[in-house]
């Protein structure tokens, strides 16, 4: 067999066999195949795309080359949560005790951010003692006693991803969905899920800014899933403007506490009790996504959903009075207003400028080596269909730099206002469950 070929097949739209792709795989993690020739299978793929079953035999490829994670001696059904990003994403933070007090097993593995903010164990790390820095013998005892825990990706799993994703990122072949597809589910795969639920983000602070590419992903994912013997759904949901109304990593947090107490931005709220139902209904504890969101209004309702949060970050070594007191969790030093220059209604929010706003302020990292402020970053009060009058603020600064004068010029330009009426976008566009 000789890549020359394989490259020649796709390139004239042909359809690789599961023995072909495992070849290519394989020998580029060995560096047998050279990174020009990995180049030029890409963009073809990115040209001609896969069919269903070629994006299957690529994802088992890539998740067989490295370990893999075994979950087995963890009890029930446990199910992983994926989101593809966005501005004020704060749905694992909410997701990960909301669905563990309700008998679910949450053993999610995650990482770090590069972008807008932290990734969600940056945002852990905003309560003072938290630590993912655990073994795996501990982290599935403790999936085990609290149905909860948070570990690090290790280095060692998906290394043909890491290697591949690099390469598409230098050769304009980043935009191709089986490529896509692969990379995300060949990560959930890995790390031992038994049932995975996805939240695909489209709009303006998305990757997919097209709800039909958004969809096409979502479907090509799930397909993937449960080609590869693990139960898959899929949410299709708003970035059009931001989650929820912080933006930065202790500010998350606290929103995070808020909505687990019943007092959260409805739209993170909605979006979390959905995402959850699918998660409980897979799980097997619940026989509809109704009788599931029932039981998670009930555990914010009653308490359980919040104490579950305290004792997820006391098992990891974080201070559980955090979670009482968010007042506890870093803050910045100034605080500024952006306020309106009009009357009006807000009639539309760049999430991504919105969301470089916050990063520039240390909220996120630009690089693999920018430090995070814990601190820093946004609270929105006014979003899309809110009525605002001149002088009142759109948006809080949380800083720890005096000038912020870069930070509120993106705002400003990422804020439409108009006289029209104007309705919110729908928070949820589709479910795709085959």
């Amino acid at each position: 067999m000789r890549m020359v070929d394989l490259i020649e097949k796709k390139r004239d739209g042909h359809e690789l066999t599961q023995e072909e792709i495992t070849f290519i795989i394989d020998g580029y993690v060995k560096d047998d195949i050279p990174d020009y020739q990995m180049s030029a299978f890409s963009m073809a793929v990115f040209f001609r795309g896969m069919t269903d079953e070629e994006s299957a035999f690529l994802t088992d490829a890539i998740v067989h080359s490295g370990e893999t994670i075994d979950l087995s001696a963890i009890d029930g059904i446990k199910v992983d949560k994926h989101s593809t990003g966005g501005v004020g994403d704060t749905t694992t933070l909410v997701l990960a005790p909301l669905v563990a007090s309700v008998g679910v097993p949450v053993a999610k593995m995650s990482g770090r951010g590069l972008g807008h903010t932290g990734g969600t164990i940056d945002k852990l790390e905003a309560i003072p003692g938290f630590s993912v820095e655990i073994t795996n013998d501990t982290f599935i005892d403790l999936v085990n006693r609290n149905k909860v825990a948070v570990i690090g990706q290790t280095a060692d799993l998906t290394p043909a991803d890491k290697k591949l994703y690099s390469l598409r990122d230098v050769t304009a072949t980043v935009n191709s969905i089986p490529l896509i597809a692969s990379s995300i589910m060949s990560k959930k795969l890995a790390s031992g899920a038994d049932a995975i639920v996805l939240d695909v983000k489209t709009g303006s602070g998305a990757f997919m800014k097209k709800l039909d590419d958004a969809k096409e992903l979502a479907r090509t994912m799930v397909k993937i899933g449960n080609d590869l013997g693990r139960s898959t759904s899929a949410v299709i949901s708003d970035m059009s403007q931001p989650l929820g109304q912080a933006i930065g990593n202790a500010l998350e947090v606290k929103e995070a506490i808020l909505t687990l107490k019943g007092e959260g931005p409805k739209d993170l709220t909605d979006l979390c009790l959905a995402l959850g139902s699918h998660m409980v209904v897979l799980a097997g504890k619940a026989k509809d996504d109704e009788e599931a969101k029932e039981m998670l209004k009930g555990a914010i309702k009653d308490g359980s959903a919040l104490e579950h949060f305290k004792l997820f970050a006391k098992s990891q070594h974080g201070d559980p009075e955090v979670i009482a007191d968010p007042d506890k969790l870093p803050k910045a030093n100034f605080i500024f207003d952006v306020k309106a220059k009009a009357d009006g209604i807000v009639s539309a929010i760049t999430a991504d400028k919105i969301g470089t706003a916050a990063m520039i302020l240390g909220a996120g990292r630009a690089t693999k080596t920018s430090e995070i402020d814990l601190a820093v970053g946004l609270v929105l009060n006014k979003k899309i269909g809110d009525h605002v009058t001149k002088g009142e603020s759109l948006v809080t600064i949380h800083s720890n730099q005096e000038n912020v004068d870069d930070c509120m010029n993106r705002i400003y330009e990422s804020y439409t206002i108009s006289t029209d009426e104007v309705s919110a976008p729908p928070l949820i566009y589709d479910v795709i469950k085959k």
